[in-house]
């Protein structure tokens, strides 16, 4: 699942401009953090100026430069090289969650029905064997983590989906920081499974609509 087809997939519907508000948001910093995706990004989106352009049915504006930066907010501007910030602002401010020892994370407040999170991992800590009953999108926004697929650093993404099973451990010398977007919620194995999955599915009657 995780691989350059999915990869590419997001990227193109996002230059297609059909993501939701979160897929968008997590979309545009992994463009901004990864090169290689902004590249591709920007092959998509010529190409698709070029379709638009080559529809006969479409009529274009004839608009001046003015027309499109009067009332512009400068500070604004200023940020969309940073899509994280513009949204969150400074993450050190954040009322992060601790979820248990080492692991915090925040839930954005945000009109989709996809889940948008941080997910902040101290130096060393793992999290349990699990899968998840829809896609999971996790982009590396500071430090790295591993697991049984790989070692994901910043600008790096992971996209997983109910056929993967990992354990995630964040590096031991600078441990992470990740954008993250689960469509469904999270499967455990092992051990304990059994009771994080209950405590999931009980956690998720008290999330914020």
């Amino acid at each position: 699942m995780n691989g350059t087809i999915v990869k590419n997939e997001l990227i193109f519907d996002f230059a297609s401009g059909i993501l939701g508000p979160a897929k968008s948001l997590l979309a545009s910093t992994y463009l901004q953090l990864n090169s290689n995706a902004s590249k591709i990004g920007n092959t998509f989106e010529k190409m698709l100026g070029e379709n638009l352009m080559d529809n006969e049915n479409i009529y274009p504006k004839n608009l001046k430069y003015s027309d499109c930066i009067n009332g512009v907010n400068t500070k604004s501007a200023s940020n969309l090289n940073d899509p994280v910030t513009s949204f969150f602002g400074n993450l050190n401010n954040l009322n992060w969650k601790q979820v248990y020892k080492g692991f915090r994370e925040y839930t954005a407040s945000i009109d989709d029905y996809d889940e948008l999170k941080l997910i902040k991992m101290d130096p060393g800590v793992s999290v349990p064997l699990h899968s998840h009953g829809g896609k999971e999108y996790i982009l590396v926004l500071e430090g790295s983590f591993c697991d049984e697929y790989g070692e994901y650093s910043k600008g790096d993404i992971q996209i997983n989906d109910q056929n993967i099973k990992h354990t995630p451990i964040a590096s031991n010398k600078t441990g992470c920081v990740c954008l993250s977007i689960t469509e469904k919620e999270v499967i455990f194995f092992g051990r304990y499974g059994s009771f994080l999955n209950l405590f999931t599915f009980i956690k998720s009657f008290f999330k914020q609509k």
